[in-house]
């Protein structure tokens, strides 16, 4: 059976140079790169090599980076570590919002169980946080804000610069989940008022397992894990230096393709709707997130009157991967909380799926995706 992969906000297919990278440091490098030995040396050579790489890529200074375990652990280092630091100045008060993946929301429940406050923002019926919210949500012991860069179930775009501009003015951390922007679009740590952003490299053509935090300066951080002291003592364990090589090589892939990827991405992603809603009938097709402040490659559609599981379910018999939203939490097939937190009409929640597309995918392919799905939803319809 032919199969179509339209998940990659879920996770992507690794790049054939980034697997070439990655066998290359397997096969060649035998040291640990906090050995003082030749092959300790080695490694570490190859460690800084690709610190450099990234820091160039992103606009920032090598020792800002910390490499990490992936976007999880890099949420779970800025936030818990910075709030912990800034609760020792008086300051306990943390700000994010409604529409944040759960490796933010959940870690600022767990801090909220410690004594932290926490304020959940609202978004709008686009999935936006107004600046202005953020801003007046700021109080005298507010330590931090988080606030993700670009939606992973949606795609909207948040207003950072604005949201990092009023945090400077008021002496408060800022803290970007980036994971889902990197690679989509223009990101320089050179101009944005972001003082701590995390990244993930299976996002991006890259190796699960593995992901990088900018840390600012003068940003206060308490590591969160304890037995070594690698990268700077900020974040302890022998680093997987293959697997920071393959981030590497697909930050560097993708950051330097950016412009000529949103054209394409775009391009899918507007056909893609566009054939959906002439075979299926326009006005069973709804389109939810922002539709200008958006990343290029994800479309959530609910697909009125067919419930969200039924639609995956015929969906996966037809070979087309898709979610219904975080891969988190899309195995409980819950109701999406960023839709939920939207205000969306239980009629979109309960029918939403998300596509999203990248490397491998074409145009051909998304024609021929698109029969298959107004055959299974005329078969559904004519016999509900």
């Amino acid at each position: 059976m032919e199969r179509f992969y339209y998940d990659h906000a879920a996770t992507t297919p690794l790049h054939p140079e980034v697997a070439k990278t990655m066998m290359d440091v397997y096969a060649g490098t035998t040291g640990n790169a906090s050995s003082t030995h030749s092959f300790g040396r080695d490694a570490r050579q190859l460690l800084n090599r690709s610190r450099d790489t990234v820091a160039a890529l992103l606009g920032c200074l090598p020792n800002q980076l910390v490499f990490t375990s992936g976007g999880t652990e890099s949420d779970n280092l800025a936030i818990i570590g910075t709030a912990r630091a800034m609760r020792k100045q008086g300051k306990a008060h943390i700000i994010t919002s409604a529409i944040e993946h759960h490796a933010v929301l959940h870690t600022c429940e767990a801090l909220e169980r410690e004594g932290f406050r926490i304020t959940v923002l609202p978004v709008d019926a686009q999935g936006l946080v107004a600046a202005a919210d953020v801003e007046a949500a700021i109080e005298a012991d507010t330590g931090l804000i988080s606030i993700m860069y670009a939606n992973n179930e949606t795609g909207t775009i948040q207003p950072i610069q604005e949201i990092g501009t009023a945090a400077r003015s008021r002496g408060v951390w800022f803290h970007v989940d980036a994971v889902q922007a990197l690679g989509k679009i223009h990101i320089d740590l050179r101009t944005l008022p972001v003082d701590l952003m995390s990244f993930s490299a299976h996002k991006v053509n890259g190796p699960a397992g593995v992901g990088a935090l900018f840390i600012g300066d003068r940003v206060p951080i308490e590591p969160i894990m304890f037995g070594g002291l690698q990268e700077r003592k900020r974040r302890s364990g022998t680093e997987n230096v293959a697997g920071i090589a393959g981030l590497a090589r697909a930050f560097e892939l993708s950051v330097k393709t950016v412009d000529e990827k949103k054209l394409f991405l775009d391009e899918l992603r507007l056909k893609w709707i566009e054939w959906l809603q002439e075979l299926t009938g326009s006005q069973e097709i709804v389109i939810n997130g922002h539709e200008i402040q958006r990343l290029p490659h994800i479309a959530n559609i609910s697909f009125i009157g067919i419930d969200t599981e039924t639609m995956l379910m015929n969906l996966d018999m037809e070979g087309i991967a898709a979610s219904s939203g975080s891969a988190c939490t899309a195995g409980a097939l819950e109701p999406s909380h960023v839709l939920r937190a939207m205000g969306l009409s239980e009629e979109r929640l309960l029918s939403a799926v998300r596509f999203s597309f990248g490397l491998g995918n074409t145009l051909e392919e998304l024609e021929i995706a698109a029969q298959k799905i107004a055959t299974f939803l005329k078969r559904i319809r004519s016999t509900a």
